[in-house]
Order: C-alpha cells, then structure tokens, then sequence
C-alpha cells in the first residue's frame, strides 16, 4: 500500500507518540477532581490519535486508510479543544 515498510516509520505516527507522552506528563498535574473528567477525555483522545493511525495502515484498502486517518484528525480537533479547556480553567 505505502512506500513505508510500517506505521512506525510515519512521521505523524511517531510524533502523535510524543504527543500522548506529553498529554501523560500534562494530566499528571491536574486536580485528582479531574481524573474523571478531562484527564480521562484528554489521555483516551491522544492516544487515539497514533491508534488510529496504526491501524488504518493496516486497514485492506486506501479508502480505509483515509477513513481512520480522518478519525485520527477529528481526535486532533477534540484534544486541540480540551487543551484549551484545560488552559481557561487552570491556568
């Protein structure tokens, strides 16, 4: 299907790896009243992101590809919100 032997070679799939590292040590520091709330949202949504990714490339047909890597893009757009909940409420 690609020039890339694996899902592991992307670029985007490595640094959504970094990204969910991020979140992980970002969340650790929220109000334990938040481990429900938007620590869970937050921590599900990124690692979503690279999941996604993964397993759309594993997916028989282009057109499934696309399809999980547009899933993984609208996950982007919830984590982009959140952070920015996150930043209103605590920052």
């Amino acid at each position: 299907m690609s020039e890339f032997s694996s899902y592991k070679s992307l670029i985007v799939w490595q640094k959504s790896i970094e990204l969910v590292s991020e979140i992980y040590m970002l969340t650790a520091n929220f109000p334990k009243s938040e481990m429900y709330g938007l620590v869970s949202q937050m921590r599900r949504c990124s690692v979503s992101i690279p999941s996604n990714i993964a397993e759309g490339y594993r997916r028989l047909t282009t057109r499934q590809y696309r399809q999980f890597l547009q899933v993984s893009f609208a996950s982007g757009g919830e984590l982009e919100t959140q952070i920015i909940i996150a930043k209103n409420k605590y920052v």
